[in-house]
């Protein structure tokens, strides 16, 4: 089966930044609905016709994929406000920021701990990969029809391509 729209591709990839540095391998295959909200739209373009065993390689522009740096989205913040025992790549969810942050955070924003101070510390609420071009190297494992409550849920169950603020650092990208 190739590639198509409502369809459920699984895939293993390696992404890396311009300069060749690898920010993320999948080994093990993880599925992905197309024509949902699981891939970037370049992504599954890139991907559209191909079957099993294809090899895709793209690159993807900020606007692509997780957009440009916002500095509108970085936060300097009284140290107190906050628990004890804080450290560098901790993440809060804006909903849950505790009171008397800057009132206009956006609430719908995950915010990473990327800087702290003896009194303050800076809250950044762009995606880790903001601003950044990747390189992608995807391997399709697998193709298969999605099921009528994939598509309704406009997804496999995955959120790795998602553009929501996800915590850095962990095994895949978020």
């Amino acid at each position: 089966m190739e590639i198509s729209e409502q369809c459920v591709v699984a895939l293993t990839w390696t992404l890396k930044d311009t300069l060749g540095d690898v920010l993320d391998v999948l080994e093990d295959p993880v599925e992905f609905l197309i024509g949902g909200d699981d891939l970037f739209a370049a992504i599954e373009a890139a991907l559209m016709g191909h079957g099993p065993g294809a090899r895709v390689q793209l690159q993807l522009e900020p606007e692509q994929a997780f957009g440009d740096f916002n500095d509108q989205l970085l936060f300097l913040e009284p140290r107190a406000l906050f628990p004890q025992g804080i450290e560098e790549g901790m993440t809060f969810d804006g909903a849950a920021l505790p009171a008397g942050v800057n009132p206009d955070m956006p609430k719908d924003t995950i915010y990473t701990v990327s800087e702290i101070y003896p009194e303050h510390l800076v809250l950044d609420g762009n995606h880790p990969l903001a601003g950044i071009a990747l390189r992608l190297d995807l391997t399709v494992r697998s193709v298969r029809e999605a099921t009528e409550e994939e598509i309704g849920r406009g997804t496999a169950g995955t959120g790795f391509f998602k553009v929501s603020n996800m915590a850095p650092g962990s095994d895949t990208l978020h």
